[in-house]
């Protein structure tokens, strides 16, 4: 096996699960629209809501507001609309503070990659800064190489673009064979990485997407962390515990 002299990782829906940690925080969300004066069946406001994300996508800023403008309540005759999505809005980033938090092996096992001298960093894609507030909410930033996050809005290229992956090995001064990029998205995950030759690792705790057949292949499956130590120690000779 190549000698590792880095390990990247996606974020969302790798580190933690974005997908569940998204259920409750829109959860929460909807009953304080509702308790703030949305007279709605929690239910519709969910489905509507799903709606305007397939439609804007999570990254879009006003999600709450354009909800309003396709629901068009009835209360908004005798409730101010703004306090409504302020509700909204604070009952999201009050889940943020209390419930962000990885998955339990990432700590540990950042902190004995740290330990032996591993770089670890980052290669996601999204708006820079709700990219890296999840790395500070996170509570990784203490573990990973200050020159090691790439964040695709920042680099000025997106996944699934090799270049953005061309341009991590480039900007570390190693070899791809050097890197090993672990990510739970088969099509960004694994096949640009791989396309360049870096380490695949596709970790599947929280993919929302299969390998197919006829799809990319990663060199390494995991459905945790525990499992990578694993990998790490057997075959690439890290001096893990």
């Amino acid at each position: 096996m190549a000698r590792l002299e880095a390990i990247l990782f996606d974020i969302d829906d790798t580190l933690f699960s974005t997908t569940e940690f998204a259920r409750r925080a829109r959860g929460n969300a909807v009953r304080a629209m509702i308790q703030a004066g949305l007279d709605l069946p929690e239910e519709t406001v969910l489905r509507e809501l799903d709606e305007v994300l397939a439609e804007f996508s999570s990254n879009y800023e006003h999600h709450f507001d354009k909800l309003l403008q396709r629901l068009r309540p009835a209360c908004l005759e005798r409730v101010n609309s703004a306090l409504i999505v302020a509700a909204g809005v604070a009952a999201y980033h009050d889940t943020k503070f209390r419930e962000l938090a990885p998955f339990d092996d990432v700590y540990p096992l950042f902190s004995d990659l740290r330990r032996i001298g591993m770089r670890l960093g980052i290669i996601t894609h999204g708006w820079t800064v709700k990219q890296a507030e999840k790395l500070v909410r996170l509570g990784l930033v203490p573990y990973l190489d200050p020159r090691a996050i790439f964040i695709s809005d920042q680099i000025g290229i997106s996944k699934p673009n090799p270049k953005l992956y061309l341009r991590a090995a480039r900007d570390l001064q190693l070899e791809p064979s050097s890197i090993m990029y672990v990510g739970d998205s088969p099509l960004h995950d694994i096949g640009p990485p791989r396309s360049i030759g870096m380490v695949t690792v596709w970790a599947r705790r929280a993919a929302k997407h299969e390998l197919t057949p006829d799809g990319p292949r990663p060199h390494h499956v995991i459905a945790s962390f525990d499992e990578l130590r694993r990998i790490l120690r057997d075959q690439y000779e890290l001096p893990l515990p």
